[in-house]
């Protein structure tokens, strides 16, 4: 449970503290109903706890209430939200967001250079909110990748540990594609250096020039001008 209170800044209109007061319910109503509509994108089960409000406050009651996002709060984890009446008042009420969701972790230790097939990985349900940037969501963002470094078993998978299969090799021959507005050009070259799919690589031309494109399946580099 969230024991943080949440803290406020009032600012009250001439005569404004008069008549009703704005129920803490409301507030919290307002924060949940903010939250859910702001992490409809996000993959997962997603689950708000709402801190403690202070059943002392006693803020004029507000005809809207305005949710917001903290500066420098993120929809997930422990953060911030706020709630303004316009003119009034502000309130901070801190909440705790969880977003369970599949994450990729090592069946098994991985070595450096290895190629990951569907037996080395597996699914296990995680907050994405105590899971590291990056972190893998679907077992076919790993499968066919080479790993950079090892890991050990039941380790969460990132993007930044695996390395797309090379498609284009030091020396090899390649169809380079060039592409401008109205045109297009077909030629044949010899590739400089080693690309993934969707990486930039220089190849040499026939006529000795060299010049960049990115590395496409096929395989074929494609130069735009």
């Amino acid at each position: 449970m969230l024991r943080s209170l949440a803290f406020i800044l009032v600012f009250l209109l001439a005569g404004s503290a008069q008549g009703a007061s704005e129920h803490i319910a409301s507030i919290k109503a307002a924060v949940r109903t903010f939250v859910m509509s702001q992490a409809v994108s996000m993959p997962g089960e997603v689950s708000v706890e709402i801190g403690e409000i202070d059943p002392a406050l006693s803020l004029p009651a507000c005809p809207m209430l305005t949710p917001f996002l903290g500066q420098g709060s993120r929809l997930w984890g422990n953060s911030t939200i706020g709630v303004k009446c316009e003119g009034k008042w502000t309130i901070y009420v801190p909440v705790n967001v969880k977003v369970m969701a599949d994450v990729v972790y090592s069946a098994r230790p991985l070595s450096q250079g290895m190629v990951i097939s569907p037996l080395d990985v597996m699914l296990r349900k995680s907050d994405l909110a105590q899971a590291p940037p990056g972190a893998l969501t679907d077992i076919g963002q790993a499968v066919g990748k080479t790993m950079i470094s090892s890991i050990p078993s039941g380790y969460p998978m990132r993007a930044d540990m695996l390395r797309a299969p090379l498609i284009i090799r030091t020396g090899q021959p390649v169809r380079l594609i060039s592409k401008g507005r109205g045109f297009q050009v077909t030629s044949q070259g010899i590739a400089l250096g080693e690309a993934s799919e969707g990486q930039s690589v220089q190849v040499r031309t026939s006529s000795g020039r060299v010049i960049s494109g990115i590395a496409r399946p096929g395989p074929y580099v494609e130069v735009t001008f």
